[in-house]
């Protein structure tokens, strides 16, 4: 293990903001990360894991206990036949688009609509993530995790990882450390049905149609580029935690209120909100459109502040080069009221906040 003191955290989230930590571990095995977090709680300290840093935002004050340092490496492929799939477990640190990328490669279908999500391999199972009507539950056979309540290595089935929208067993307690991932996958060189319509439309075909992989792949990016959602050292817009609201889940009953509300706010021949409706009755809306009828345009920013909404896209807030947390904490209370204050609706943020909150 490497063991540093008052280490900057900035660097190492993808938001660029934050203090340092007192104490930062890096562990490159699986037995190292679970040494160092059994250490930490035995010495009932303050604990922090750190994979990709692509959902946390750091307070400016730091963080006052040890970060444990995701850097574990490894894919390997488990069992492989026509009827079970293809199983691949996948350690935690590993970086999540460059196993999409060799998933793709291999022929192996089931994340190519997840790609260029940035972060590491362990945060995909925390927060459900998901993207272009897939989700990462959809693959996940199981996973292995530390239990800190119980000191040791447990593996959870996906049923006991109670996934829904953007949410986990994992994300709702600390108890758990993932450690790596077990995926199950489709032997096949073309994708799954396309789902998104903008996605499909750029591939020339009607929704449901699948696709090969590497095209599935590169129309994926494209319209991520497009929306600053790709990592890119010279480009500010992708300074940020991706999309950094959730999309509400309304009930009917309340998403009627949302549209006679946005028909007062906007007028009766403005465009309504979006509505996309689950099995339960409930109807998930936009969050990007509720930012941007709420009046707050692409690139908004308070003023004097370093954070600002993207340039791309209105769901994405930004580090435009020398913002602080407290920054994008501002900005991200004063976006949630506003759109609260229009429509009744509260945003919910997606990322992480350490050392402070909303």
């Amino acid at each position: 293990m490497h063991d540093e003191h008052d280490v900057p955290l900035a660097s190492l989230t993808t938001m660029r903001v934050g203090g340092p930590a007192a104490r930062l571990v890096t562990g490159q095995t699986i037995d190292e990360v679970v040494d160092a977090v059994r250490e930490v709680d035995d010495a009932d300290e303050p604990l922090l894991v750190l994979g990709g840093g692509s959902n946390l935002v750091i307070a400016d004050a730091g963080f006052a206990g040890s970060v444990v340092r995701l850097a574990t490496d490894g894919v390997t492929v488990e069992s492989a036949d026509l009827c079970g799939g293809v199983m691949v477990r996948v350690a935690a640190g590993v970086v999540w688009d460059d196993f999409v990328a060799q998933a793709v490669r291999e022929g192996w279908s089931g994340v190519e609509a997840l790609s260029g999500i940035p972060g590491s391999t362990g945060a995909t199972p925390v927060q459900n993530v998901g993207a272009y009507g897939q989700e990462v539950a959809q693959t996940i056979a199981s996973v292995r995790v530390y239990d800190r309540a119980q000191q040791q290595v447990r593996t959870l089935a996906s049923v006991d990882c109670d996934f829904t929208y953007r949410h986990s067993v994992f994300k709702a307690t600390s108890r758990y450390v993932v450690l790596d991932v077990l995926f199950q996958l489709i032997p096949s060189e073309l994708s799954q049905p396309v789902r998104y319509a903008d996605l499909a439309g750029q591939l020339g075909v009607d929704t449901g149609e699948r696709v090969p992989l590497g095209e599935a792949r590169e129309a994926v990016l494209a319209q991520r580029r497009l929306r600053g959602m790709v990592l890119d050292e010279s480009d500010h817009d992708t300074w940020s935690c991706g999309s950094f609201f959730t999309n509400p889940i309304l009930s009917a009953h309340r998403f009627g209120t949302l549209e006679s509300r946005a028909a007062t706010r906007l007028g009766p021949d403005a465009s309504a909100p979006p509505r996309f409706t689950d099995t339960d009755g409930n109807v998930k809306t936009s969050a990007a459109w509720l930012i941007d009828k709420a009046g707050f345009a692409k690139g908004y920013a308070l003023p004097g502040s370093g954070a600002a909404l993207s340039t791309k896209h209105t769901l994405a807030i930004t580090n435009r080069g020398e913002a602080t947390a407290y920054d994008v904490a501002a900005l991200a209370r004063h976006l949630q009221q506003g759109v609260h204050d229009v429509f009744g609706v509260t945003l919910v943020n997606e990322p992480v906040f350490v050392g402070h909150d909303l």
